[in-house]
């Protein structure tokens, strides 16, 4: 019976370790080189990000982050540092921004192929590396800068490191976890040590492991951990202190709770609870939060009820195997008697059991924990490569069953086989079905022009307050095809072909070319995607405006938005070099289906995450009512003023026969307060 806990040991069946990263980095540079060039930062956190990495490189400040001149305390420094010496290296732009991304991807890979090679097999380790480069969750969410790929690779490395180092008995690989541990803590904050506590500790207890305590350098370790993440927490908390008396969870000017208030109440327990304040974020419907995995760790997902299947029906011998001394009886060597290398083989058994218990209690914690929690889309991407390496174990273990002449007359084998081949069969009767619809879209709109602002001809619906990474996706209407015509193309033959290629393979018994394929398939529909991502910049990135600012402008001119500072944070991240000031915020902001006036520390929770900074009493001035941006606009040096569509009509009425149109792109706009030359 193939067990994702214990499987048949054959001959070592896959691509050499050559061919396999030969493959792994065209997939890499096809589906992650790409987003370090094009689209250019995104507005909202893309771009809010690059602006706190963009001050630390300037100002040399590397303790306390700061967006368009306000403290920015939400957030752990270790993604921003990095960034930051990239910036210094090869200058303030997209690539340098997104670049720790894919490095993290290439490391992911490099992790996953490891460890699921040493516990499942060669063939698991290039399924391995191939899920974690080809799923649509981690392409998608690499596609702009947020810690989440950065996190999952340190977290796999340490979960990595402390599995190897009980089977070792290293020092060097608790040093290593525990490093990486620090490091974790510096990227997204304390849940990075619960994360690995809640799959650790659980195998340590179930694997009698605990008695070897010692051997977990808890002392000198925890030194290291110390002294690698305590520092800055430290410093930030003394550069950041509370200001005034502050009560309660409502800042007030002048009365405002430091660093270690803010960061690990407010942003870690009241965020978790969904208390926190100010509250500018959503969550995902239940249905579709656990739905959604489905699409994140697609196409491998198509295997995931030949996992959990497997795991059903061997679920009386989940224990077997983990505790050190399990099997330790006459028989059970006996069963093993004939091989050669019966040691080692009950070696890596006991690997492979404990680290599907490690890599499974992990995966499942981090789902279950952000289905409580406020979550956003990709919260749970360190979960996927765990899964990602299980789904590869299984595959792998069914495929290597079948090939195996002892094993092709079991009735169990070929009932498993089904699995993986119905799979591919739903995966090609729905590719086809994908690029008919495609095709009848290309159809429908060969008589449409082309338009280069996709922006224009997207619906609004406003889906989650687009608090949602997602949300502009259901902004797609008929005529915006027109404008992705050549990724709609490559996706219609892709998706046409290759999954149909993949089920013939897998029907033909080619099982190592059928996942291949599949994989392949995949990464070039990334491709596809990506280009069609790239279509839409106009609407989710400013940079544009920015450039026309540049072009146009002063250094001397002021940039407003009407609105709040998301909304056209890549427009601050661009001509921040050129201005050398802040962007001045004035109007409203949508929240919670509300227009809140945009103001210094809002008692509404207006400003998102720049409120508690302005709080502060050094803060910058840059929130402007609308009385003193009436009595200002038009006197002094130029001003610029920006707003999205929702907001036009109100800068169009404050501002009524004093505004000069300057540029309309998708659905922002930029005037002046006087003429162009």
């Amino acid at each position: 019976m193939t067990n994702i806990l214990e499987t048949k040991t054959h001959p070592q069946r896959g691509l050499s370790k050559t061919t396999a990263w030969t493959l792994f980095a065209v997939i890499f540079f096809a589906a992650q080189i790409g987003s370090l060039f094009s689209p250019p930062l995104l507005d909202d956190a893309d771009a809010s990000h690059a602006q706190a990495a963009q001050y630390m490189a300037q100002s040399g400040d590397w303790v306390t982050l700061k967006v368009n001149g306000i403290r920015y305390l939400e957030k752990p420094p270790l993604p921003y540092w990095i960034t930051a010496g990239l910036f210094r290296m090869f200058g303030e732009n997209a690539f340098a921004a997104r670049l720790p991304n894919a490095l993290a991807m290439l490391g992911i890979t490099c992790v996953a192929w490891l460890w699921a090679g040493r516990a499942w097999g060669r063939r698991a380790g290039l399924y391995a590396g191939l899920g974690i480069l080809t799923s649509i969750g981690p392409f998608l969410f690499t596609r702009f800068s947020i810690p989440e790929a950065v996190l999952s690779f340190l977290l796999l490395f340490a979960l990595y490191s402390f599995i190897t180092g009980l089977e070792s008995r290293r020092p060097i690989r608790f040093y290593g976890m525990w490093a990486a541990l620090a490091l974790a803590l510096l990227t997204k904050g304390l849940i990075a040590p619960v994360f690995f506590a809640a799959a650790a500790v659980p195998l340590l207890l179930l694997s009698g492991q605990w008695r070897r305590w010692r051997d977990l350098k808890p002392m000198t370790g925890l030194l290291l951990f110390l002294a690698i993440a305590a520092p800055w927490h430290i410093l930030a908390g003394l550069a950041n202190p509370d200001q005034g008396h502050p009560v309660g969870n409502h800042p007030i000017p002048g009365n405002v709770h430091g660093f270690w208030y803010f960061y690990f109440l407010n942003e870690h327990v009241f965020r978790f609870l969904g208390t926190r304040y100010p509250h500018d974020y959503n969550r995902m419907p239940w249905v579709w939060y656990w739905l959604a995995h489905l699409i994140w760790l697609f196409p491998w997902s198509l295997f995931l009820p030949a996992t959990l299947a497997v795991a059903w029906k061997t679920r009386r011998s989940w224990l077997q195997h983990v505790r050190r001394d399990a099997g330790q009886t006459v028989d059970f060597y006996m069963d093993y008697a004939a091989r050669d290398d019966v040691a080692s083989y009950v070696a890596r058994l006991k690997f492979r059991v404990r680290s599907a218990w490690l890599l499974g209690m992990y995966s499942a914690f981090i789902l279950l924990f952000f289905s409580l929690s406020t979550n956003q889309e990709y919260y749970t991407f360190p979960a996927w490569p765990a899964l990602l390496i299980l789904i590869a174990g299984v595959v792998a273990g069914i495929e290597e069953d079948t090939c195996s002449p002892a094993d092709t007359s079991s009735s169990g084998i070929n009932k498993r086989i089904v699995w993986l081949t119905g799979a591919q069969a739903v995966f090609a009767v729905a590719g086809a079905a994908a690029a008919l619809a495609l095709g009848w879209g290309l159809w429908e709109s060969r008589h449409l022009p082309f338009v280069a602002d996709i922006g224009t001809l997207l619906a609004h619906r406003d889906v989650g307050n687009y608090t949602l990474s997602m949300s502009h996706f259901f902004d797609l209407t008929g005529p915006s095809f027109a404008a992705l015509r050549l990724p709609a193309i490559l996706a219609a033959f892709t998706l046409l072909i290759g999954p149909a290629v993949s089920w013939m393979l897998r029907l033909r018994q080619r099982h190592i070319a059928a996942t291949t394929t599949l994989a392949l398939t995949c990464a070039l529909f990334l491709v596809a995607a990506h280009i069609a991502f790239a279509r839409f910049e106009p609407m989710l990135s400013s940079k544009q405006i920015a450039d026309t600012i540049v072009q146009k402008g002063s250094p001397t001119d002021s940039f407003i938005i009407y609105g709040d500072q998301s909304d056209a944070s890549s427009v601050v991240f661009y001509t921040h070099n050129y201005l050398h000031k802040p962007a001045d915020l004035t109007g409203y902001s949508h929240l919670d289906g509300e227009d809140v006036v945009m103001e210094a520390c809002s008692p509404r929770g207006a400003g998102s995450s720049l409120l508690w900074g302005s709080c502060y009493p050094d803060a910058p001035k840059i929130f402007v009512s609308e009385d003193q941006l009436s009595k200002e606009w038009g006197a002094g040096n130029r001003k610029w003023i920006f707003a999205q569509d929702t907001n036009q009509d109100k800068v169009e009425k404050v501002l009524a026969g004093r505004l000069y149109s300057v540029q309309t792109i998708a659905d922002k706009e930029l005037w002046t307060d006087r003429p162009l030359p």
